[in-house]
This record gives structure tokens, sequence and C-alpha cells, in this order.
């Protein structure tokens, strides 16, 4: 079966009988009306089976048939899984998936990196930016050069800047930003204050490896709440 296309109850028997032999058109439609499957209809009545419908029933099947879960147990377990919750086989425990590899900051990505020193014109190339709009980051404050020269932070920013930029942000709406990080940056400076003075929480033999994954979870927590409000722009 291709995904998107609905198939029909001939389809899933040929699709699960070599697997579950007892399967039938009288046990596919006993479960529908148990409410653990709803395949689509069509204008005339006709059930049609989805993708994610043969794979629901493949689990009812496979929980009767090696785990003689009833259909109570089986219920709450697809009730689980449609909350997103991921279904322990061996214990039956649901519970919240762990985070894609990925998904979570880093810390190490916040360690400090190679020394790099680029002229205006260099930063303004390597960042695909013109003259003026290097200029305003400057006076925004989101770029900060050392004398003459600017640092990879300067660029890195002046690179996530251009594609706003295109994007038709001007860049006197971007100093949010540098605002955000610099609260953000104060509240690691306080948890660290707190530790120093209260001595809550382990003692960190490198209290830059403390910061940073202090930091990792505020851009954590950060792109977690700009997917929340993303996730309501498409309700």
């Amino acid at each position: 079966m291709t995904s998107g296309r609905t198939v029909g109850i001939g389809a899933v028997l040929a699709a699960l009988g070599e697997t579950f032999p007892d399967i039938s058109i009288s046990k596919i439609r006993y479960l529908e009306a148990q409410g653990l499957i709803t395949p689509q209809r069509t204008p005339k009545g006709s059930r049609r089976y989805s993708d994610a419908d043969v794979e629901r029933l493949r689990f009812v099947l496979t929980a009767q048939r090696d785990r003689f879960w009833p259909l109570k147990v089986i219920r709450e377990h697809l009730d689980a899984l449609d909350r997103g919750l991921v279904v322990d086989e061996a214990t039956g425990q649901a519970r919240a998936a762990a985070p894609p590899a990925g998904e979570r900051t880093d810390p190490d990505v916040l360690a400090p990196r190679a020394p790099l020193r680029l002229t205006a014109s260099e930063l303004a190339e390597a960042a695909g930016i013109d003259g003026p709009t290097l200029r305003d980051l400057v006076s925004y404050g989101l770029v900060r050069p050392a004398g003459e020269h600017h640092g990879q932070d300067d660029l890195d920013v002046a690179r996530a800047a251009a594609v706003l930029v295109a994007a038709g942000i001007e860049v006197r709406h971007l100093r949010p930003f540098r605002t955000a990080a610099e609260r953000e940056v104060g509240l690691v400076e306080h948890v660290r204050a707190q530790r120093s003075v209260h001595g809550r929480g382990p003692v960190e033999p490198d209290p830059g490896a403390q910061a940073r994954t202090v930091a990792a979870a505020c851009l954590d927590l950060h792109t977690a709440l700009v997917r929340a409000q993303l996730q309501h722009l498409d309700d």
C-alpha cells in the first residue's frame, strides 16, 4: 500500500492474511464495531482503509494473539498511541517518547570556538549581506566588532539575519533577539551566583560547562515555545 491511498477490505485481508491466517471480514468489522478502527466511508457507504488503519489492525491482532490482551487493554494502548505516547511492548507502559537525536541543544555547541577575524567587507561577503544591512546590524547592537574586525559570532548573527532580511524583516525588528539573549545569559549568571553563594546543586568542576548546560536549556525552551506558537498558526 502507498501512503495516502486507501483500499477495500479485500486488500486488507491480503495484507494481513499471511501473518494472521484467521483474519476475516467479520473479524475486521467486529473490531470496527468495538471502536478500535475507523475506516473511511465512500458516499455509497463502502469502507476504505488507509495504511494507518492496516497498521492499527496489525497492532490489535498482535496484541490479541501474542500478548493475550483483552480489548479494554488494547483500547487503552491505542488511545495512548493516538495521544503520541510510546508503548513499551514488554511492560505495556505508555510514556512520552524521548526527543529525537538532535532535538535538544548540545551544550558543546555553545563552547568557545577558534578565533576568527574578518573585516567588515569580508563579513558582508561571507554572510551575503550588503553594506547598509551590516551597518544596521552594528547600529542595533546585533553584531559587535572588536576594533576593526568581526569574530565568528558576528558572522553567525549576520548569516541568520541575512535570511530574515531576505524574507522582508527589517533589521530594526531584530533587536528583541539581542535583548532576549541578554536576558537568557542573565539567567545563566543568576544560576551560577546562586550555586556559588548557597551551594545549591552539584559541584561543577567546569563552571563553563555548567553555564553552557543552562544556556542550552534556555535555547530548548525558546525553541519549544516558538514551535508551539507556530502550531497555533496552523490550527
